[in-house]
C-alpha cells in the first residue's frame, strides 16, 4: 500500500523518459511531417476511417473506438502504414514515409475520428431532420419547436429526409446532394470554428505544459513506440520478446472470443457474457440500500491494463477509490431516504465543480506564463518566445477572440440570449481545457462527463424558467457536442503538437495541416453518416443516433418549465470544495494517496467499464515497482505495449472482417 503513495510526478518521469528516448537517433535535423504525400494519404484515409467508425458505432453499434482516450482505429491504421512502410523502405527507400509523416497521418485520423465520433456528428446529423419527421398532433412540435429552427440549417423537406430514415437508396443523387450540401457546409463552418479556437488555445498552452512543466502525455506512448526509428531494429519494440508475449496474449483472447461468437462450443477467455466483454454484478445485489450501486460491470480489457501502466500510481489508486465512493454515496442516500429527488446526490453538478476547480488551478499555476504570453502578443517586453510556436501568440490570441465572437454571434443568431451565449462558451472551453490538461498530465483513459454540459448545468441551477424558448431551443441544438466529451478534439490537437515535437517536425506547417484537414474531416464525417443512413435507414438506428434526446428534453423544458434548484448549485460548490481540498492536501502532504482529478473522472458512466482493468494495472505497477524497481518497470513496459497493440490489431481485423461479410462480431471493447 505504501507504493500507492509514491510521488506520481516521480513515477511520471519514468514514462517521460521512455517517451523522450523515442526521439533518439533522429539527430538535430528537422524531420518531415507535412508533405504532399502525407496530406494526400491523410485525406484518403479520412474517408476510409469515417466510413469505418460510423459503421462500428452507428450501423453495428459495437466496438466504439471514440469512447476512450486512445482510439484503436487510429492506432490500427498507423500500425498497418508502419508495417507497409518497412516494405517500401527495403524496395524503394526514397518513397518510404518518414516518422513525422506517419505521426501526422495518425494525428489527422485521430482528429477526424473525433469529428465522426460517438459524441459529435453521430449525435448531430439525425437532429437536422428529427423534429420535422416526428412532429405530430400530440407533441405539437410543428408549432412549439420547428418555428425556432433557422431555415437553411436544417432539412425539412419530406421527400429528402424520408429516404434518410427508410434507407435502401443512396445519398449520391442530385436531389439529396442539393438539399444537404448547404446544410452541411453551414454546420461544417461552425464546427471548424470550434476546432480553430481549440487549436489557438493549444498554441498558448503548449509550451507551458510541454516544455516548462514537462507533462508526460501518456496517451501518445503507443504511436510513438510504433513509429520509432529503431522499432524494427535490434533493441526496438518489435524485437522485444516481452512485447510479442503481450501481443500474442491479447490477440489470442480476441481471437478465441471472436470464434466463440460463431462457435459457442469454443470456450471464452475472461468473457462472462455472450458477445460482451463484461459481466454486470448489479442485478445480483437486490436488497436496499445496496442495490443503489446500479450498473456495476466486471470487465477485462488487456489494452486498458497496458494503458494504465503509463498513469501515475496515485491516480490509478484514486480511480478505484472514488469509483466506489460514488457508488456508496448513492447507497448512503437511499439508506437515509434522501433519494426522493431522483437526481440526488447531484453527481453531474459535483463533477462540474471538480472540473471547474481543476481549470482554475491549472490557470493559477500558469498565471506568470500567461501574463508573459499576453505581453508578447501586445508587442511589449516579455520573456515569452513564440518564434518556434505553430503561430505567433498574437495570432493565437486574436484567433481565440475572433473565433469566440463568431461562435457567440452564431449562438445569438440561432436564438440564444447574448449573455447566456457568452457564459455557455466560457463553460464549454473551461471544460475543454480541463480535459486537455488531465490527458496531458495523467493520460486519463475516459472523460465522458455525460449530461454535464453548460446547457444542463444552467437549466438545473437557474431553472428552465429562467430562459426564453429561443434560448432553450439553441441549448437543445448544441446538445450534440455537449452530451458527453469522450471524443473531444482538443486533447488530440495538443497531443499532435507533442508528436510533432518528438518527430522534430515544423510546428507551423503542422498547425495548418491540422486545421485544414480537420475542417475537411468534419465535412467528410457529415457525408459518411448520410451515406450509411441512406443505405441502411436511420429509422432502425434512431435510438442509437440519439436524435430524440435533445428534442424530448427541449419539449420538457418548454411544456413543464421548472425553477432552478439551490441543491444543484450547492452541489457544484461541494464538488469544487472537495477537489480543492484534495489538491491542497496533495501539495502539502507528499504521502497523500488521493488525486483530485480521479474524483472528477470517476463520476460519470464510462468509468464503470474500466475500473476493473485499472485496478489490475495498479496491482501490476505496485508489484513491479516494489520488486523490480524503476529499472524493472521500464523493462516491463514492452509487455504492456504488446497488450495494447495486440488487442487493437486483432480486434480491428475481426471488426473489418465482420463489416466486409455483414456479420456481427465480438465486441472487444464495450
Amino acid at each position: 500500500m505504501a507504493m500507492a503513495q509514491e510521488d506520481p510526478n516521480d513515477i511520471g518521469r519514468v514514462e517521460q523518459s521512455v517517451l523522450d528516448t523515442t526521439a533518439l537517433g533522429l539527430g538535430q535535423a528537422k524531420g518531415k511531417g507535412v508533405t504532399l504525400r502525407s496530406v494526400l494519404l491523410s485525406l484518403i484515409l479520412l474517408i476510409f476511417n469515417a466510413y469505418w467508425v460510423v459503421q462500428m458505432e452507428v450501423v453495428r453499434y459495437s466496438a466504439h473506438p471514440t469512447t476512450i482516450s486512445l482510439f484503436f482505429n487510429a492506432v490500427f491504421i498507423l500500425f498497418v502504414l508502419t508495417v507497409l512502410n518497412i516494405g517500401v523502405r527495403r524496395v524503394a527507400p526514397r518513397m518510404a514515409l518518414e516518422r513525422g509523416e506517419l505521426l501526422l497521418i495518425y494525428s489527422v485520423i485521430s482528429i477526424g475520428s473525433c469529428a465522426c465520433g460517438h459524441d459529435m456528428l453521430q449525435v448531430f446529423v439525425p437532429m437536422l431532420t428529427w423534429s420535422f419527421k416526428h412532429a405530430d398532433s400530440s407533441n405539437n412540435w410543428a408549432n412549439v419547436i420547428n418555428p425556432f429552427l433557422r431555415k437553411g440549417l436544417f432539412v425539412d423537406d419530406p421527400s429528402v429526409y424520408i429516404d434518410y430514415y427508410v434507407g435502401n437508396t443512396t445519398v449520391w443523387q442530385w436531389k439529396y446532394i442539393k438539399a444537404w450540401l448547404p446544410v452541411t457546409l453551414g454546420w461544417t463552418a461552425f464546427v471548424a470554428t470550434l476546432f480553430y479556437v481549440m487549436l489557438c488555445i493549444n498554441v498558448i498552452l503548449r509550451k507551458q505544459w510541454t516544455e516548462n512543466e514537462r507533462l508526460t502525455y501518456p496517451i501518445i506512448q503507443l504511436p510513438l513506440q510504433i513509429t520509432s526509428e529503431n522499432a524494427f531494429q535490434a533493441g526496438g519494440i518489435f524485437r522485444n520478446r516481452l512485447f510479442w508475449i503481450g501481443f500474442v496474449i491479447a490477440g489470442l483472447i480476441d481471437t478465441i472470443n471472436s470464434l466463440n461468437y460463431y462457435y459457442p462450443s469454443i470456450p471464452t477467455v475472461f468473457t462472462p457474457g455472450f458477445g460482451q466483454s463484461f459481466l454486470d454484478i448489479g442485478p445480483f445485489v437486490t436488497q436496499k440500500p445496496w442495490n443503489a450501486i446500479g450498473w456495476t460491470p466486471l470487465s477485462f480489457y488487456p489494452f486498458m491494463i497496458g494503458l494504465g501502466m503509463f498513469m501515475p500510481l496515485d491516480f490509478l489508486f484514486s480511480c478505484i477509490f472514488f469509483y466506489w465512493f460514488w457508488k456508496f454515496e448513492k447507497v448512503f442516500a437511499v439508506a437515509m431516504a434522501w433519494d426522493q429527488d431522483p437526481r440526488f446526490p447531484y453527481t453531474e453538478s459535483q463533477a462540474f465543480g471538480a472540473y471547474l476547480s481543476f481549470f482554475l488551478y491549472a490557470a493559477w499555476i500558469s498565471r506568470s506564463y500567461i501574463r508573459q504570453v499576453v505581453l508578447r502578443a501586445m508587442n511589449k517586453p516579455s520573456t515569452a518566445d513564440d518564434s518556434r510556436e505553430p503561430i505567433s501568440y498574437r495570432s493565437a490570441l486574436m484567433g481565440i477572440v475572433g473565433g469566440a465572437i463568431l461562435l457567440i454571434s452564431f449562438a445569438h443568431f440561432m436564438g440564444m440570449t447574448l449573455w447566456v451565449a457568452i457564459l455557455f462558451f466560457l463553460m464549454y472551453f473551461g471544460l475543454a481545457i480541463s480535459i486537455t490538461r488531465m490527458r496531458a498530465e495523467l493520460g486519463t483513459p475516459v472523460h465522458d462527463l455525460h449530461f454535464t454540459g453548460p446547457e444542463m448545468i444552467m437549466t438545473r441551477t437557474m431553472g428552465s424558467k429562467a430562459f426564453d424558448t429561443p434560448t432553450l431551443t439553441t441549448f437543445a441544438l448544441f446538445f450534440w457536442f455537449n452530451r458527453a466529451y469522450r471524443s473531444h478534439p482538443m486533447p488530440h490537437q495538443l497531443e499532435s503538437f507533442k508528436l510533432a515535437e518528438q518527430s522534430r517536425a515544423d510546428y507551423k506547417k503542422w498547425w495548418w495541416a491540422l486545421f485544414i484537414l480537420g475542417t475537411l474531416a468534419i465535412f467528410i464525417a457529415f457525408w459518411a453518416v448520410l451515406h450509411l443512413m441512406y443505405t441502411y435507414g436511420a429509422e432502425g438506428k434512431s435510438f442509437m443516433t440519439f436524435g430524440a434526446e435533445p428534442y424530448n428534453q427541449l419539449n420538457t423544458w418548454i411544456k413543464t418549465p421548472e425553477k432552478g434548484k439551490f441543491q444543484e448549485f450547492m452541489a457544484i460548490w461541494a464538488g469544487f470544495g472537495v477537489a480543492f481540498l484534495l489538491q491542497f492536501l496533495r501539495v502539502r502532504l507528499p504521502w497523500w494517496p488521493l488525486h483530485p482529478l480521479a474524483y472528477a473522472v470517476t463520476s460519470s458512466w464510462e468509468i464503470n467499464l474500466v475500473w476493473g482493468p485499472l485496478f489490475l494495472a495498479w496491482v501490476c505497477k505496485v508489484l513491479i515497482l516494489r520488486y523490480g524497481g524503476r529499472g524493472g518497470f521500464q523493462r516491463s513496459l514492452p509487455l504492456f505495449i504488446g497488450l495494447m497493440l495486440g488487442q487493437f490489431v486483432l480486434g480491428s481485423i475481426w471488426n473489418i472482417w465482420g463489416i466486409s461479410r455483414s456479420l456481427p462480431t465480438y465486441q472487444f471493447w464495450q
